[in-house]
């Protein structure tokens, strides 16, 4: 059960960017240089919002399955809260597309998966016996804390580098 698991974190980012590509087919005026992603959701901008918004509830459960391996393979318990964190991420992950790019809780729902995620990831990294996951998990931690102090050119620009982050976390737990 736990080999399955262990390779959907990297299948949600997969599936991710295959919602993401269907999306931008669908809105020839999206720019990553001049837009959110959640632009893509957002039912007065987009052509088809629920592309999108579906793709980022079903990168979620896959998101979710990948939490479920971290809290299985834990080796103590700060790796077991670790996964926790990273499971409560994938609710927010979700609601990004109930509450599309638009509405009221969209930064809100949109930060907190970011933060779930990224407190998970450290805390999962700290309690590794592997020498590369704690220090990986460290420096994937650090840059996403600097990434918010960037001032990017776009929304789109600055998610994306926080998702690459999130997708290289899923790659340092694999090994």
């Amino acid at each position: 059960m736990q080999l399955p698991l262990k390779y959907s974190g990297i299948l949600a980012g997969l599936v991710y960017w295959l919602f993401v590509a269907w999306s931008i087919s669908r809105n020839r005026w999206f720019s990553f240089f001049h837009n959110a992603l959640s632009d893509l959701g957002d039912p007065s901008k987009a052509t088809s919002p629920w592309i999108y918004n579906c793709g980022l509830i079903v990168s979620g459960i896959f998101v979710f399955a990948f939490s479920l391996y971290l809290i299985i393979a834990s080796e103590n318990k700060l790796q077991t809260v670790g996964g926790a964190y990273v499971s409560i991420s994938t609710l927010f992950l979700a609601l990004i597309g109930v509450f599309h790019g638009g509405t009221r809780p969209h930064v809100f729902v949109s930060t907190y998966f970011f933060v779930q995620f990224f407190l998970g990831s450290i805390l999962y990294g700290l309690g590794s016996g592997r020498r590369a996951l704690r220090y990986g998990s460290v420096l994937i931690f650090l840059l996403a804390l600097f990434g918010t102090f960037i001032d990017w050119p776009s929304v789109a620009l600055g998610e994306t580098y926080e998702i690459a982050l999130v997708m290289a976390f899923t790659v340092l737990v694999v090994p």
